[in-house]
């Protein structure tokens, strides 16, 4: 294995001559050879552990039928151990095929003349985790399950996790973090929601909230599902922590709140212009006729019909006539009052809802502006000749009043759109009352 200078902080072990010591140790001792995935030592009570009579036996155990699974698992410790510089958890062993549960600790080193990566582990006690398979399936399937499951110190300081967190925040160096900082708020985006996170799961001895967590994967959306438990060694309270990346999930509520977002807006708005569609102003006009009534104010609807756009049409295409509906739109949205409304209801065809007009000359006022303002000319660009061309439009105006001409919107967008007629039949450019 070529020199990393990750593990250069690790102890190198160059030859079996600097064990001699470890024969001494009571305890059980192997050390672990990651990179040919075999023992490369252990002492005799390791030996006999595995029910084996030497230490040549132990070397050349096949472990041939190991699964993938197990290779990570020793990775994963390997990793944690080298990071941290000791692990301590449960692990499940299977001397003569049969299942052990023990307390292990570990450390990282690097063995013989190729630095092949290891892991020497002491095991100074049985953990009895009862008589029942299901709890050894149940810790072996913490250990392949891809939930994020980490086990905490009351102050934020990891006990064990398993591999899918250890390869979730392997970024994450215990030693080099801020102050004020563990390793339990250095995984959120937000050390501050951390730092929250933690003093309320400790309040309200847990609880599930989803926050953004910053994982060796990018910013990731993950539902923290937190309860309180006991180191089931010494008996101290933890914080069992199992994340659920739920980002698929939130990115395709996103999705669908956006094409909501973009339905809505297309019910409720011209897809040309952006100004508000006749669905959206029969629903704002409820409201204001509501109010209306209530302080008995008058309410003008002003329908407003282009004069000379089918001329434009006809002359110089359609795409010169969406332009003219566009500039007409933004004249409008600039001329009116912020407290009334224009809309869009098909072709060249707008009407605006007038609130505080009292008489009629005040929504005469607000009509000869838009006649006003409509019939400046307009310059565009023409596809068709590829040129820029000058054209005229104006407006024919009908206008209706609430209460006067109708109790609600459809009545009174009757009334002024037959006082429209009215006014193109009198000579264009002009307005007419109802």
């Amino acid at each position: 294995m070529p020199q990393n200078t990750e593990y250069a902080h690790l102890t190198h072990i160059k030859s079996l001559d600097e064990l001699a010591l470890y024969e001494l140790i009571p305890n059980i001792v192997w050390i672990f050879d990651l990179d040919k995935h075999g023992w490369w030592w252990g002492n005799e009570a390791a030996i006999k552990f595995w029910g084996l009579e030497t230490l040549d036996d132990l070397v050349n155990k096949d472990l041939s039928e190991d699964s993938q699974g197990a290779r990570d698992r020793t990775k994963q410790t390997f990793d944690l151990a080298a990071k941290n510089g000791l692990t301590i958890d449960p692990w499940t062993t299977y001397p003569n095929g049969k299942p052990k549960t023990l307390h292990m600790m570990h450390r990282a080193v690097l063995i013989g003349p190729e630095r092949h990566r290891a892991i020497i582990a002491y095991i100074n006690e049985e953990v009895s985790l009862g008589e029942a398979p299901e709890n050894l399936l149940l810790v072996e399937a913490m250990r392949y399950t891809t939930v994020i499951v980490t086990s905490f110190t009351l102050d934020g300081v990891p006990v064990v996790e398993n591999p899918a967190a250890t390869e979730a925040y392997k970024s994450i160096d215990p030693q080099k973090l801020l102050d004020g900082q563990n390793a339990f708020t250095a995984r959120f985006s937000n050390p501050e929601e951390g730092k929250a996170c933690l003093t309320r799961a400790l309040a309200e001895e847990g609880g599930r909230w989803s926050y953004l967590m910053k994982t060796d994967m990018g910013l990731r959306t993950h539902t923290l599902d937190i309860c309180m438990t006991r180191h089931p060694l010494t008996g101290d309270w933890l914080l069992l922590v199992a994340e659920y990346d739920v980002t698929p999930l939130h990115d395709a509520l996103d999705t669908a709140r956006e094409a909501q977002e973009e339905l809505r807006r297309m019910a409720h708005y011209d897809a040309l212009t952006g100004l508000p569609s006749l669905n959206l102003l029969h629903d704002s006009a409820k409201v204001q006729l509501n109010h209306a009534q209530r302080h008995q104010k008058k309410l003008a609807v002003l329908f407003i019909d282009l004069d000379g756009f089918k001329a434009v049409n006809d002359t110089w295409g359609h795409d010169a006539g969406d332009q003219v509906l566009k500039e007409i739109a933004n004249r409008l949205q600039n001329t009116l009052r912020e407290a009334d409304q224009v809309s869009r209801i098909g072709g060249d065809e707008f009407v605006v809802l007038a609130t505080e007009v009292d008489t009629p000359d005040n929504a005469a006022e607000v009509a000869g502006k838009i006649i006003e303002v409509v019939s400046q000319p307009l310059n565009l660009y023409c596809a068709v000749t590829q040129t820029d061309v000058q054209v005229n439009v104006g407006a024919s105006i009908g206008i209706a009043f609430y209460p006067d001409h109708g109790q609600n919107m459809k009545a009174l967008l009757k009334a002024a759109d037959q006082s429209m007629y009215q006014a193109k039949s009198s000579g264009k450019g002009n307005f007419h009352f109802t």
